[in-house]
């Protein structure tokens, strides 16, 4: 009956998984989407205001949310493969309300600073930052539960839930329904309330999914006979410890700390430092190429994760190294394609879709797809060293390649801060990538030479 249910689970898997990839490659479209209509609707430095807005928000969720949902994953999915049913979620959640009140305190503390350096004054914005990024805290902690489960088809349409609302309130705008800055940017905070109305599928999924697993293991214990009670004693025992989900907890804020750096620190370094205050526009526009691509490849990354953490709990060496390689592969013909196309037509392209009179070089572009490509990569072997326990390690990778593309945006070795911005994000995600490989391949001798 198991193994009947371990093969259900395979083909639960892949199913959810391309669904889990259509819904976040349509989140990716519907985000460029997103901005793409701000850009026309607002003007420069109204959509430039929003382009911050987001930027300063998804650089703090990402790094004090995704860890949880990172840390959910992996531990569920590890406790799933040693035929756990049952996860307690104290340790998380007192971690995802932990980051979130540090938040609040720290926004509630820095108030006059945001409204006057960061957002031009417009409270209004700074009450989005606030509303929104609270909001996430749920979000981002359904996302883990539901990656950890493998209910990889309702994390995409919670994903999808959130770009799709999103996106109303700029057409909103559009259609004349309304206008002005704060009617695009209230989208923002909407969307995370808006995606957890998938929540209620997925506990109805699990209550279902648990009496099933009652059933087997009634079936299981009546095979098993008497000693059986301790293993299941031994299984039970793997909890997650507070101090143990801290500390992962922590390691991999550094790691999103510096993603974060990657996508956004040459948009704020450039609206910082620039004569041109509306030169941020074009950056962020820029780095779309790279943060859509890299919302689709969330799905992989996402699906992998707890993938990899089974392989690794039931010794599936060969499977992993399987799906690593098969992964890199796709992520690298993909890269080339998009940084063809860039250099083909991207001007062009960047032109009409934003509207903002801005020329584009298709050189920096093409740059910018291949280090698209690298990053994804990044993010692949990033999920192989988290599922072998390599956190701190590739930490230390991340860390120092956005370190090195930070000096860089504040040096002035290319004068054009767009070039730069493209050039250095090519180089930095180059870096790590490589960095990453060869963590990689360390943990995969190790693991030879151990069997």
């Amino acid at each position: 009956m198991r193994a009947r249910a371990a093969e259900t689970e395979r083909r639960s898997y892949a199913s959810g998984a391309r669904i889990l990839s259509i819904g976040i490659a349509s989140t990716g479209v519907l985000t460029f989407a997103y901005f793409a209509i701000a850009s026309h609707v607002l003007n420069g430095f109204q959509a430039k205001r929003v382009d911050v807005l987001w930027t300063v928000m998804f650089v703090i969720i990402s790094v004090i949310y995704r860890p949880v949902e990172q840390l959910l994953s992996r531990t569920i999915a590890d406790r799933r493969a040693r035929g756990h049913t049952e996860h307690s979620l104290r340790g998380a959640v007192a971690i995802q309300l932990g980051f979130a009140l540090a938040f609040l305190i720290a926004a509630l503390v820095l108030h006059g600073e945001l409204v006057r350096h960061v957002f031009d004054g417009y409270g209004e914005l700074y009450d989005v930052l606030v509303i929104g990024t609270v909001a996430y805290a749920a979000s981002y902690f359904a996302r883990g539960w539901l990656a950890g489960h493998e209910y990889f088809a309702l994390y995409g349409g919670l994903v999808l839930m959130e770009a799709l609302s999103r996106l109303c309130f700029v057409l909103a705008v559009a259609v004349g329904l309304a206008s002005g800055q704060l009617a695009v940017a209230l989208g923002i905070a909407a969307a995370p309330l808006v995606s957890l109305i998938v929540v209620p599928a997925a506990f109805a999924r699990r209550g279902g999914e648990r009496r099933g697993a009652q059933a087997i293991e009634e079936v299981d214990a009546a095979l098993a006979g008497p000693g059986a009670e301790g293993v299941q004693e031994a299984v039970a025992a793997r909890e997650l410890s507070p101090q143990r989900g801290w500390n992962f907890a922590l390691v991999v804020s550094g790691i999103m700390l510096a993603e974060q750096a990657l996508l956004n620190a040459a948009v704020l370094t450039v609206d910082a430092t620039s004569a041109n205050r509306s030169l941020a526009g074009p950056v962020f526009n820029v780095l779309l190429i790279a943060r859509a691509p890299l919302q689709l490849f969330q799905a992989i990354q996402t699906s992998l994760l707890p993938h990899l953490t089974g392989l690794e709990a039931t010794e599936g060496h060969a499977a992993f190294v399987r799906a690593i390689r098969v992964t890199v592969l796709a992520i690298a013909a993909f890269a080339l394609a998009v940084a063809l196309a860039l250099l083909a037509f991207g001007p062009f392209v960047m032109g009409h879709l934003f509207g903002q009179h801005f020329t584009y070089n298709r050189f920096g572009l093409a740059a910018i797809g291949l280090g698209m490509g690298f990053h994804l990569t990044a993010g692949a072997l990033n999920q192989a060293a988290l599922a072998r326990g390599r956190a701190r390690a590739a930490a230390a990778c991340w860390l120092s390649a956005a370190a090195l593309f930070v000096a860089w945006m504040f040096a002035h070795i290319v004068h054009g801060q767009l070039l730069r911005a493209e050039l250095g994000y090519a180089g930095a995600t180059a870096l790590l990538a490589l960095s990453l490989a060869v963590l990689y391949r360390r943990g995969t001798a190790a693991r030879i030479a151990a069997r």
